[in-house]
Formats: C-alpha cells, structure tokens, sequence
C-alpha cells in the first residue's frame, strides 16, 4: 500500500470511529492510516490501532503546558509520516495554528451535531435541552476556532420523543460511522474542493470529475 492515500488520526478516547476506518478504508485499500496519535496512553483506541498493526505515538495534554509547544511537537510527530490527510477522531483538544499551520486544508473533524448548530463539548446534551426535532453529525474542516470550519459533509439525525442523551448518542454514532469513512474515501478520491478564495465554499465533484 506504498502508494496508497496516507491518513493519521488523532484520539483521545475509545477509538470507535478508528476502528470503523480501519474496518473500511484501510482494510479496503480506499486510504491507509499510517499513524494512529493519541493524548491518552490507556485509550482503547491506542489497543485497536496496535491490533491492525498500525504505528502509535503518545502526546499526551499537560494543562500546565504551553500549548503551542505542544502543537509544534505533534506536528513534527504528524509531518513525519507524511500524512495527506489528518483525521481528528475524538481528538479531545483544541489545536492551535501551530499545528494547523502545517497541514492547511488537510485536518478534518467530526462534530456530533449539524454545524453551526450546539458547537462544543456538549452538543448532545444541549439538542435534548433545546427540544429540537433533528441534530446530525458533520465533518468539517478543523480550524483555531472551535467547531468553525466550514462542513464537507453532514448527516442529519432525528431526535425521538423521550430520548435520553444515551438514545440519542446512539443513532448519533452510527451516523458518524458512516459519515466518516465516506468524507476520507471522497478525499483520497479527490473529490473534495476547497475554494480558496472562498474559504467556507466546499464543494463535492462528481465521481469522475476533475
């Protein structure tokens, strides 16, 4: 797989959503992760990583560390393997331009609600407080400002008489699943454009367009 499409991901946590890239883009030869980056040494996600046979770093989140040190550190750690895409699958850390500088256009996150809407930690349970009908989850670019970037790709999901944020998280991770795999698959396929004279514009070409 020497040339296939060279994702890493960044977790903090369990690493459901990494095993679901590891089940279908990796495991299908759509992209390959090359790096699995934790902030958490006992995260499970660092075991699934290591199952696959994939290469895992620690860098772990000092409160009382300067953060933009930080970021250059993960950086580097990143840059060397030679990533196309940076995937941020539970990364529990706000990144600053330090990191984000190096990799322009190529970080992507996932956030469990239809951005703009309930940015943050908590997004699940302010639907639920808010009484809404539908929430979702979109992938977006990652940039300083937390859950700002612009969204490649969302999934609504709707929001049921008598859900608990339990209930709700549910049918909200299966969304992320599939949303997911779909937004690396159309990346290592090219098909994700960026204006960049018009940031917040992206568009999805057509299979076979250029």
């Amino acid at each position: 797989m020497s040339s296939a499409y060279r994702i890493v991901v960044l977790i903090s946590g369990s690493g459901t959503n990494l095993q679901q890239l590891i089940e279908t883009v990796h495991a299908r030869g759509d992209a390959e992760i090359v790096l699995v980056v934790s902030s958490r040494a006992a995260a499970r996600g660092v075991e699934r990583a290591a199952a696959a046979g994939i290469p895992t770093r620690i860098v772990t989140r000092d409160p009382d560390a300067d953060r933009t040190a930080r970021d250059h550190a993960l950086a580097d750690i990143v840059a060397a393997a030679r990533p196309d895409l940076v995937v941020l699958a539970g990364w529990m850390s706000i990144l600053t331009g330090a990191f984000l500088d190096r990799f322009p256009n190529r970080v992507i996150n996932l956030h469990p609600s239809l951005l703009p809407a309930f940015p943050g930690m908590h997004a699940i349970d302010e639907a639920l407080a808010w009484g809404v009908r539908w929430t979702g989850v979109t992938v977006h670019y990652a940039e300083e400002e937390v859950d700002g970037g612009p969204p490649i790709l969302q999934e609504p999901v709707p929001v049921h008489f008598g859900d608990t944020s339990e209930s709700l998280a549910a049918r909200i991770h299966a969304a992320e699943h599939r949303l997911l795999p779909e937004a690396v698959r159309l990346f290592a396929a090219g098909r994700v454009l960026r204006d960049l004279h018009s940031p917040r514009t992206v568009q999805i070409l057509e299979e076979g367009q250029s």
